[in-house]
C-alpha cells in the first residue's frame, strides 16, 4: 500500500527543522510501502482496510499537522518530526475520519479534527516518556533522550496549542468541548496513573479509570467528534463515542497482556517495560490476586519496595502466565471489544462499519 504524503512547500527560517519534517514524512511514506516488513495476521489486515478506506483523507491529515509543526524555533520540527516518523498505526485520526466518512461528511474539518487528535495523541506521548524515563519508543530513541526532558515537555506544550488551533478553526463549540474535555482528563489519567504506580495493592476498578482516563478518553472522543461533525443524531454520536470508548479499553488491556508475552519477545519487541517501571497493570494485578506468600512477597518486593534483580522480569512473566493472569486479561478484552461491537449496531451500514467491526474484532488477537 502506497500513498503520496510528499510535502513540497514546506518552508521554515531554519533548514534543520525543513529536513526533519521532510525525512518525517519520507519515512511514513516509506513505511506504507514497505508491505513485505509489514506486521501480518487479521488485525494488520483490518487496519490496512481501515487506511485503504481513508487513504486519501489521511495523507492530508499528514500534511495538516505538519503544518501545525512548522515554526522559526528550529527545535520544535526537529522535535516534531522526529515523533511523526517514529510511525504508528494512526487508529485515532482513523476513527474520526472513519466516523465522518459513515455519515457522508462533505467538507474538510474532518481533516482538522483527525489532525488534532493525533496531534494530542503525540503531545501526550511526549510527556508520557519524561514522566516514565523512557529511552525507546516503536524502537526508536525518545525525544527526551536526544533533545531533553524540559524540551520534550516545552514542544509537547506548544504541539497541544497547535491541536487547539484546529478546533477553534472547525467553528464548532461542540467538538471543541469534545475534544478539549478529553485532554484535560488525559491529564487526570496520568497524576491517577502516578497515585497507583508501585502500589501492589491496586484494584481493578483503580486500573480501569486509569486506562479510561489515559486511553480510551481520546478513542472515545475521536469518534465521536467525527460523528458530531458530520450531523449525525446524538444517538449515533454517542454510539461511535462508546465504540472508541470501549476499543481504547481492549487496545490498552491487550498492551498490557503483550508487555509480559512470550509472543511479544518472539518478535522481537520490548518486553518488560510495565514491569520495570512499577506500573500496576492488569496482568500484574490479576497475578497478586491469585499469589501464594512467596509470590506475593517478591510482588511486593519489586513493586512496592522497588528492589528488583537481573531474572526478576522473567520470574514475573512467569507467574503472570501460570496464575492465569495473561489469560483473565485477554479475556476482558475480549469482553470490551464485544461491546464496542454492539456500539455499532445503531451506525449505518457498509465500508466504514465493517471496517471498524473487523478492528474491533481483531484487536485482542493482534501481536504489536
Amino acid at each position: 500500500m502506497t500513498a503520496d504524503f510528499a510535502i513540497t512547500n514546506v518552508r521554515i527560517s531554519d533548514s534543520r527543522g525543513e529536513i526533519s519534517l521532510v525525512l518525517a514524512l519520507k519515512d511514513i511514506e516509506q513505511k506504507l510501502a514497505s508491505a513485505g516488513n509489514a506486521p501480518t495476521g487479521e488485525f494488520a489486515d483490518a487496519v490496512a482496510t481501515l487506511r485503504g478506506l481513508c487513504l486519501d483523507d489521511l495523507g492530508r491529515v499528514d500534511r495538516e499537522i505538519m503544518d501545525c509543526l512548522k515554526s522559526d524555533v528550529a527545535m520544535i520540527p526537529a522535535v516534531g518530526g522526529h515523533l511523526i516518523g517514529a510511525g504508528g498505526k494512526r487508529l485515532r485520526p482513523l476513527l474520526t475520519l472513519c466516523a465522518a466518512n459513515m455519515f457522508g461528511y462533505q467538507g474538510r474539518n474532518h481533516i482538522r479534527l483527525a489532525a488534532a487528535v493525533e496531534l494530542i495523541h503525540g503531545a501526550t506521548l511526549l510527556h508520557d516518556d519524561v514522566v516514565d524515563e523512557s529511552k525507546m519508543r516503536r524502537g526508536e530513541s525518545t525525544a527526551n533522550t536526544i533533545w531533553g526532558n524540559k524540551e520534550s515537555v516545552l514542544v509537547g506544550d506548544f504541539i497541544f496549542s497547535r491541536s487547539f488551533e484546529l478546533m477553534v478553526a472547525t467553528s464548532d463549540l461542540q467538538v471543541l468541548k469534545i475534544l478539549s474535555h478529553a485532554a484535560g482528563v488525559i491529564a487526570e489519567g496520568e497524576v491517577l496513573q502516578l497515585a497507583t504506580q508501585n502500589n501492589i495493592k491496586s484494584t481493578f476498578e483503580m486500573y480501569l479509570a486509569v486506562v479510561k482516563a489515559k486511553t480510551a478518553a481520546l478513542f472515545a472522543a475521536a469518534g465521536e467528534v467525527g460523528a458530531v461533525i458530520s450531523g449525525a443524531s446524538a444517538k449515533e454520536s454517542q454510539a461511535l463515542r462508546q465504540y472508541g470508548e470501549y476499543l481504547g479499553i481492549a487496545f490498552q488491556l491487550v498492551d498490557d497482556a503483550l508487555d509480559y508475552s512470550g509472543r511479544q519477545a518472539s518478535l522481537g519487541k520490548s518486553v518488560g517495560d510495565d514491569f520495570r517501571e512499577g506500573k500496576m497493570t492488569l496482568p500484574v494485578v490479576y497475578a497478586f490476586s491469585q499469589a501464594n506468600d512467596e509470590e506475593r512477597a517478591f510482588w511486593t518486593r519489586t513493586f512496592n519496595d522497588r528492589h528488583q534483580q537481573a531474572d526478576d522480569l522473567e520470574k514475573a512473566i512467569e507467574l503472570v502466565e501460570s496464575t492465569g493472569a495473561l489469560q483473565a486479561t485477554l479475556a476482558r478484552a475480549q469482553d470490551f471489544a464485544e461491546q464496542a461491537i454492539s456500539a455499532l449496531d445503531i451506525a449505518p451500514a457498509g465500508t466504514q462499519r465493517d471496517a471498524l467491526i473487523a478492528i474491533a474484532k481483531s484487536s485482542v488477537q493482534r501481536e504489536y
